[in-house]
């Protein structure tokens, strides 16, 4: 129990090195989350689908990310501008651990996502599937593949050669 709160000490401190907290006046909602947006997110199975069988690979040493570009036109009935962004999954499969152990790879990814502030890569589709390894690397470790695997995404589809349909 003693190492599990030393780790999550280590991984505050990380994250407050990373992006130092504000102090409260005391005038604003105290400990109000900024919230990963729905709109960013890939919820669908078919886009998680779509993704996996036409898109492409990055590989890093804790996660893989495959991302496809998708036209601006490609989402039937959603705003122009929620389809201008990046929207990001996440999948972390059984053979990495039990519940407990995936909802923490998913937490940290996607508050590595939310951090990397990853609004520029375009309108591209990205699902991450972390490795074991993902839960032995220090958050700022994490944080900085996640911030290079989007400038590679973003490099590529700029470049084209993120499979457009």
């Amino acid at each position: 129990m003693a190492g599990y709160l030393y780790q999550e000490f280590d991984q505050t401190i990380a994250v407050s090195a990373i992006a130092p907290q504000e102090e409260s006046d005391g005038t604003g909602p105290r400990g109000k989350k900024i919230s990963f947006p729905r709109s960013g997110r890939l919820l669908r199975h078919v886009d998680f689908e779509r993704v996996y069988k036409q898109g492409r690979r990055h590989f890093s040493a804790t996660m893989t990310v495959f991302y496809l570009a998708r036209a601006v036109g490609d989402l039937p009935g959603s705003n122009q501008s929620i389809q201008s962004g990046p929207r990001v999954g996440f999948t972390v499969g059984r053979a990495l651990g039990g519940a407990v152990v995936r909802n923490r790879m998913k937490r940290r990814l996607r508050e590595a996502v939310r951090l990397a502030r990853v609004g520029q890569a375009g309108a591209v589709d990205v699902v991450i599937n972390p490795k074991k390894s993902l839960l032995g690397v220090e958050f700022a470790a994490v944080l900085n593949e996640v911030r290079r695997a989007f400038v590679v995404i973003e490099q590529r589809v700029k470049a084209g050669g993120a499979g457009m349909r």
